[in-house]
């Protein structure tokens, strides 16, 4: 196929009337359009305004999307043992099935064509077979939670290891290797040190597997794991063996120091949520520091009851905005940075190479947007476009892999009102808590 329009290939590189070219998943020419057009005169052509890298969701909970909006103005602790678990875990396996699908819809359709996604408890099975059945590429993980945890999410140490396990054996590398498996212990919080410890133990026995967690997101939070060990969150998560360059840490808003000093030496990656952040009111993260000590930092949504959106656009517009006005400096987050959180980043916290940019050999993860309307008139840098004004709304063209997920705006991989209709059905009876 022969995708046409103002090509963003990377943070560095817009070619205004360019060309990218794809055989089956793989890229084989990014340039001048006209110059493609002569050298691959037979493909399938197709034209979009705008084309870039598909973007990467580095931390979402995709099972969480039929609870959008039922714990508005709650602080996080709160949001999520009186809210948020209850709602989890009264899920039934078919419900969890039209939740991680919803997510994924709404990803393909907005934009992300690679997420980490935080699961659940129980019936993680259900997220891995509708990822692979949509297309999306991700690093998945099945939550464990053994102590500390509601009914009907608290496991045995043992057992919640071996469903891990369970779950490595069959998923990882599925799919022509788009799905892989993230070790994915809830948080410090709610697992024992058993369970933190079995996690490292787990992603070391299996080529490929990481880890994947919340880290410090609420001072609550921290001042629980420091009583219960005597360590601040990011000391407790490298003794026990859950820091690293296969580790993603999401959040991290609350670090000192010598926390940081951590982070940057073992190559631990972070990602940024900003929209979540600021929704659940658990503070800045200090961004600029960490990119400044060489940590890669990465950018996601969160879930939808504490976003309420997975539209990554929009999560690129907060992440600048409010660095901005934490620091009280303009130039603070610029785009070609957000731009590079949100794509190459994102894909090397999730463990793929060759993935996050438009370039030959590389992976045909692609999107296209309309930019044929007003509030995309004039564009007069295209980076600037993205960051500041694009909605995933804009995404008329979605490509993973080489495989076209959307087109014309319409996804061709599953019926999306179906899905849409089966996600209201079963929200209508959700247990959502307080």
């Amino acid at each position: 196929m022969l995708l046409s329009g103002t090509v963003v290939a990377d943070a560095d590189t817009v070619i205004h009337d360019g060309a990218v070219v794809v055989e089956d998943d793989v890229i084989v020419a990014v340039g001048d359009r006209s110059t493609c057009l002569e050298q691959y005169p037979d493909h399938e052509r197709h034209a979009c305004d705008l084309l870039a890298p598909g973007t990467v969701g580095a931390h979402v909970h995709s099972v969480q999307s039929l609870g959008r909006g039922i714990a508005d103005d709650t602080e996080l602790l709160d949001w999520l043992f009186e809210y948020v678990l209850p709602m989890e875990a009264s899920l039934s396996a078919e419900e969890m099935h039209t939740a991680a699908e919803l997510g994924y819809l709404e990803m393909i359709e907005s934009g992300t064509t690679t997420c980490v996604d935080h699961l659940s408890v129980a019936h993680a099975e259900e997220a891995f077979e509708a990822a692979c059945d949509l297309g999306i590429r991700g690093r998945l993980g099945k939550v464990m939670m053994d102590k500390d945890s509601p009914p009907g999410l608290l496991e045995d140490t043992d057992e919640a290891l071996a469903e891990s396990e369970r779950l490595i054996r069959e998923y990882h590398g599925a799919a022509d290797g788009r799905i892989r498996y993230a070790v994915t212990p809830r948080f410090a919080v709610s697992c024992t040190e058993a369970c933190l410890r079995g996690t490292r133990e787990l992603a070391d026995e299996y080529d490929g597997v990481t880890i994947h967690t919340h880290a410090s997101e609420n001072r609550g939070e921290i001042e629980t794991v420091e009583k219960e060990t005597g360590r601040r969150n990011i000391h407790w998560l490298d003794e026990v063996g859950l820091t690293g360059e296969d580790v993603v840490l999401a959040h991290c808003v609350w670090t000192d120091e010598s926390e940081r000093e951590v982070l940057a030496e073992t190559g631990t990656h972070v990602t940024y949520c900003p929209s979540s952040n600021m929704k659940l009111a658990s503070g800045v993260a200090p961004v600029l520091d960490y990119l400044d000590r060489g940590i890669n930092v990465a950018l996601g949504n969160d879930g939808p009851p504490c976003n309420n959106t997975l539209d990554p656009f929009t999560e690129m517009r907060q992440a600048s905005l409010l660095q901005k006005v934490d620091r009280l400096e303009p130039q603070a987050l610029p785009a070609r940075t957000v731009f590079e959180m949100a794509t190459i980043n994102g894909a090397r916290a999730a463990g793929f190479d060759r993935v996050g940019k438009l370039r030959e050999g590389w992976k045909a993860d692609i999107v296209g947007l309309e930019t044929d309307i007003t509030r995309a008139t004039p564009i007069h840098d295209a980076l600037s476009h993205l960051t500041f004004v694009a909605h995933g709304d804009d995404v008329q063209f979605t490509m993973v892999d080489g495989e076209v997920l959307q087109r014309e705006g319409e996804v061709v991989v599953a019926d999306a009102a179906a899905i849409r209709s089966r996600a209201r059905e079963f929200a209508a009876d959700l247990d959502v808590g307080s």
